[in-house]
């Protein structure tokens, strides 16, 4: 799908870079990229609502990135997927199939939403807030934080269900 930066609307993304705002040939507003390389515009894939795009990550296929989700790091949103609400796809993350990453919140004492993902590094990476890791890294720093507590819980029920739910990278998957 065809589109331009509008260099005139710009929000900053959470590693201070600018990212501007996508005007599609039908005039319709989409959401935000860093370049014109994190959006392939020979396909049909879309961002759009306040959904940001930045670094070496790269939308393609026919995936849709909507609402408040973030892409970005080395990331890449391909096929039919579509990533949505508060997810936040980063690091190496490979979703071409919407089964590839998970979102669950709000969670924790911060209110905060995981995504957990396919990553072609980790197998599976785990993002909220500032933290970015690996599942081991992820329930390591949750005992550490909150042990016991509903928090832990919570969070402790969220790492089985992505153990079901999400399949870890394979370049075949």
């Amino acid at each position: 799908m065809k589109y331009t930066l509008d260099r005139s609307d710009t929000v900053t993304a959470l590693n201070g870079a600018t990212l501007y705002r996508i005007r599609y040939e039908d005039d319709t507003r989409g959401g935000y990229l860093q370049s014109t390389a994190n959006l392939d515009p020979t396909g049909n894939a879309q961002v759009y609502g306040n959904a940001q795009v930045y670094g070496d990550a790269r939308v393609s296929g026919n995936a849709r990135v909507s609402g408040n989700a973030r892409v970005s790091g080395d990331a890449g949103v391909s096929g039919n997927a579509q990533v949505y609400g508060d997810a936040g796809v980063s690091g190496n993350a490979q979703v071409s199939k919407t089964s590839h990453y998970m979102t669950l919140g709000p969670l924790g004492s911060r209110n905060a939403f995981l995504t957990v993902c396919r990553d072609s590094k980790l197998g599976i990476s785990y993002t909220t807030g500032c933290f970015f890791g690996s599942r081991e890294a992820f329930v390591a720093a949750v005992e550490s934080t909150h042990g016991d507590t509903s928090h832990g819980n919570a969070y402790a029920a969220a790492v089985m269900l992505a153990d079901h739910v999400v399949p870890a990278f394979t370049p075949e998957t």
